[in-house]
């Protein structure tokens, strides 16, 4: 699998597919933890070397079992970003050197690591990314040999920008798919010029990128597809990108004529995102082997075409960017 590099993290190179890690922790239906070993186990084989995860995945249970499977495969050459600051309600006075002391020790225990290997603040209020004493902390960590460098997830474009422009900042995860394209406006092109990695989540729309969908599926009431549309328990989003179901069916369903050969409409998806130089590694979750493996050939794929980048940006023109563009 090709690799790209993080500048900010010594220059570490990662595969540029990874894995993302939330569908084996919670939200997305149950995974035993068997199955959740055979997926990681599975995306490793395939070339993965990035695993994405979080503090708040079920609880800690998505980072154990990464710590399960990184004890069970010494020598094993993974780079792992966690994310924190979802533990206690999200205000702006929470995000404080003692908490951040907490939450990374608690996730060094769930993986079972001395020093983290990247830190990202999950998603946290808007404040929170001009405020300067956050910075400091975070600059702590790394002295305190707690976290080997940090970044941001963020919900919106100017949060993004507002991170990159902070020296200390090595990473920026956001929601890049063809139903978001605004990141590859300004985003982008600022992360490449300072330095900073993009890791791209949510690159499958919550699956409706996959192709796998249509108007009679049905999600598990605990799968945030069916709890979250509308933007009940956290930002909308992150479900589906913020579009509603309906239309984001009839824009695969456009998109579907665009796909060349033998590939599959997530291989689709994916190659579109990696296509853009500037990001540094996407990831996709995936439930099981299968879906693991499915999502690495992508890397393998030839760049599209600038026609078929062309048509993808006038479905998107056309169908999704009158409902997210402005808001995110």
């Amino acid at each position: 699998m090709d690799k790209r590099s993080f500048p900010k993290l010594g220059g570490r190179s990662v595969g540029v597919i990874g894995l993302g890690t939330w569908q084996l922790g919670a939200d997305w239906g149950e995974v035993d933890e068997d199955d959740a070993l055979a997926t990681i186990d599975a995306a490793v084989t395939s070339g993965v070397t990035f695993l994405d995860t979080a503090d708040v995945y079920g609880d800690g249970r998505s980072e154990q079992v990464i710590g399960r499977y990184l004890r069970e495969h010494p020598g094993h050459g993974l780079t792992v970003a966690t994310k924190m600051g979802r533990r206690l309600p999200q205000e702006p006075g929470n995000y404080t050197l003692d908490n951040f002391r907490a939450w990374t020790d608690r996730s060094r225990a769930n993986l079972g690591v001395d020093t983290l290997d990247l830190v990202q603040l999950h998603c946290p209020p808007t404040e929170v990314f001009s405020t300067q004493a956050v910075y400091d902390a975070l600059d702590t960590l790394v002295e305190e040999k707690r976290i080997a460098a940090y970044g941001v997830s963020v919900e919106t474009c100017a949060e993004a920008l507002e991170a990159i422009s902070r020296p200390g900042t090595a990473s920026v995860q956001i929601i890049l798919n063809a139903f978001r394209l605004k990141p590859l406006e300004q985003v982008l092109p600022a992360a490449l010029a300072a330095g900073v990695g993009i890791i791209a989540r949510v690159p499958l729309a919550s699956g409706l990128l996959s192709g796998r969908y249509d108007a009679s599926t049905t999600f598990p009431a605990n799968d945030h597809r069916t709890f979250n549309r509308h933007g009940e328990s956290f930002d909308v989003g992150e479900t589906f990108s913020g579009v509603d179901y309906e239309t984001g069916l009839e824009a695969v369903s456009r998109l579907s004529g665009l796909i060349p050969g033998s590939i599959t409409t997530a291989q689709f998806a994916l190659r579109w995102i990696l296509d853009a130089p500037a990001v540094t590694v996407v990831i996709p979750g995936a439930r099981n082997a299968a879906q693991a493996q499915g999502n690495a050939a992508a890397a393998l794929l030839p760049p599209l075409s600038e026609e078929t980048h062309a048509a993808v940006a006038e479905v998107y023109d056309e169908l999704i960017r009158p409902l997210v563009h402005a808001r995110w």
